[in-house]
This record gives structure tokens, sequence and C-alpha cells, in this order.
């Protein structure tokens, strides 16, 4: 059924179930209790490509350590970034910052409430600004994520693939339609519940489902079909060899550029090549590059591997220690202490060396 055939009495028989639904399965989360568009912001962002149990940990962190938009803006890149270590996908951390600036100087501090302000903010798409007009000021907004998508995909038998532009559209035509004009915070939270806990990606609860007389996924026997999957795109392979130079438990690191992945936070001296090199050319890369002399003992250390979206980090360390170390480095390189680790942000595959290494 198309979304503009939908009848009146079905929009309001789906809202009046949904509601229903919700009363009876309440999921309390810390940012729920709140209209503060600021809060509802943090969350947001946090919650991006991130599970609601971990987010809501970082979510408290972050709202203890940065308790209203002036404290996060006034806060340095590295404060943020090392609070939000752990959580991964860097960009969301650098945009929270640079929103938390714009916002607290251009707006005084006060969120925008259109639709066109929230869109012009760093990080802010058209999931997390319907979020943020929904839910801080109850705004008329369809809210879709990956858990509304399913919910509309089976119960009508959506042909397009998640992430297809035809998709999206087709979805928030429905979303639109089913909208409860009069009390979109409540529905839009209920809809996200009900996507999150019932209708789930593998499971769902079909058995009690208020919609499975009229689920054309259920109906057909299809529903791990829907929502379709879009073509797997193909995974890249990329071999980081770091040099660790440690001397007086420092080591010698630098911050990434732009550009890549892992801006802003800090690495060791790198050799990345497309396929897994011997020592020897390890070695010889960072002899070229004037930080080893040739005649140091390198060790070689642990390997870590991290899967990312699209790429598959294979890190190996090689390890040189310095008791008394003065040799002559470039400004990209700094020495930094165990004691600075709270305060600098690292990607995942530093925190596990150092977690293996000085946590034996």
């Amino acid at each position: 059924m198309e979304p503009d055939k939908l009848s009146k009495r079905f929009c309001a028989q789906f809202r009046t179930k949904l509601l229903n639904w919700s009363k009876d399965n309440p999921r309390p989360m810390p940012w729920k209790e709140t209209k503060d568009p600021y809060h509802i912001w943090l969350s947001e962002i946090i919650l991006q490509q991130t599970r609601v149990q971990q987010g809501w940990e970082y979510f408290l962190k972050f709202k203890r350590t940065f308790p209203s938009i002036f404290d996060l803006a006034n806060a340095s890149e590295q404060e943020v970034l090392a609070k939000w270590q752990g959580l991964g996908y860097y960009s969301r951390a650098r945009n929270l910052h640079a929103t938390a600036r714009f916002v607290a100087e251009k707006f005084g501090g006060i969120f925008p409430d259109s639709m066109d302000d929230l869109l012009s903010l760093k990080g802010v798409g058209d999931y997390t600004a319907a979020a943020i007009s929904s839910f801080a000021f109850d705004k008329p907004e369809a809210v879709v994520d990956g858990n509304v998508f399913r919910v509309f995909s089976r119960l009508f038998g959506v042909i397009h693939p998640r992430g297809s532009s035809q998709g999206k559209n087709i979805i928030k035509r429905y979303s639109e339609q089913l909208l409860d004009q009069n009390n979109p915070a409540e529905y839009n939270q209920a809809l996200l519940n009900f996507g999150a806990l019932h209708c789930k990606p593998s499971n769902p609860i079909c058995g009690s489902c208020p919609f499975s007389k009229s689920c054309f996924a259920l109906q057909e026997d299809r529903v791990d079909e829907f929502p379709l999957k879009p073509k797997k795109r193909s995974r890249r392979r990329r071999h980081f060899n770091y040099l660790v130079i440690e001397s007086k438990k420092s080591f010698l690191m630098k911050k990434r550029e732009s550009g890549d992945i892992w801006q802003g936070l800090f690495d060791f001296p790198l050799f990345e090549s497309e396929r897994p090199k011997q020592k020897k050319s390890i070695i010889g890369h960072f002899v070229k590059q004037g930080i080893l002399d040739g005649a140091e003992e390198i060790i070689p250390g642990p390997r870590f591997s991290q899967t990312l979206t699209h790429q598959t980090i294979e890190a190996r360390f090689f390890l040189l220690n310095s008791e008394n170390d003065r040799r002559q480095i470039g400004q990209e390189l700094q020495w930094i202490g165990q004691a600075d680790h709270q305060s600098v942000g690292f990607p995942k595959v530093i925190d596990l060396f150092f977690a293996e290494t000085l946590n034996p």
C-alpha cells in the first residue's frame, strides 16, 4: 500500500496500538526525562553508531564533565576527544565540540528550534534534527532511524534496500503519514522503542505484535527478508607498522592529521604498507625518516586488529626502550607521559597496546 493510500482510520488505529504497546513496555533512559535540547542533542550524537547501553554511560559522563553547552564550548578539543575515547567515529566528537562553540557564539547558548537552523549544525542530519525538534520542542517532525525503517519495511513490504534513496524516500512518506501531529514526541519515542525491543533485526516477537494482522512480511512469511539489504561493499585492509620509542615512562607520539581516520588522536610514528612487511624493511623506513639510526635494538611487539566500517586495520608494534633518549625529533612528534593518558585521545589499537604492555 502506497503511503498516500493509507486511510485515516488505519493511521489512527496504528497510533493507538503503538502508544498502548509503549505504555505496557516502558524503556527508561536518562535523556528521555528531559526537554533540555542540549541534553537531547548530546544523547543523539553519542547514540549515532553506538549501542544504547554504551551510550548511556558516555552520556552521563559528558553531562557530568560538561553540564552546560558553555562548558563544552570552552573545553579544548583534546579534552573532548579524551572523554570520547572508546566510542569510535571520532568525527562525531569533533563535530560535537564545533557545534557547541557555534551555538554558544551564534545563538547565545540557546539551541535553535527550526529544522533549517538545526540542519546547519555540524554533525546534525535529518534524523538528529527531527529528534531534537520533536523531543525538545514538541514539533511534528517524523523521526526515522534504522529501527523505524525496519518496522515500516516489514509492515508495508518496502522493496527498496536500506540506505537507498528510494527506500529512504518512501519510509519518510510512511512516517509522515502515520505521525501523531498532536503528540509527536511520545509517538516518535514509542516507534523507536518498538523497533528496538519488539520488531528486532533478528528474532522479532511476531507472536504478540499488535500489527501482526496487517504486517506484509509476516503474512507472506518473509520477515527475515525485510528490510532488503544493500550490496556489501568490500572492506579495505590496511597495514599499520608502528615504532614505539619509550624513555622514562614517556612515549614518542604524534597527533594524527585531517583527511584520514582518527583525526586529532595520538599514535606512534607510523609506516603504512599495502601488505605485511619484514622487520628490516620497516626499520629501514624509520632510518630514512631520521627517527632511527639503524644501530638500535628493535624488538617485535604485539599485534592488534581493528575493524572499521569500510576498512580493517592490522597494527604491528616494534619496540625500542631507551633509558635516556635525546634524539632530535621534528615538530610533529612529542613525548607523551603515562600521566598524560587521561587528557589525550588514542585510537583503539593504541589503547589495546597500552593495556597489554603497561598492565600485563
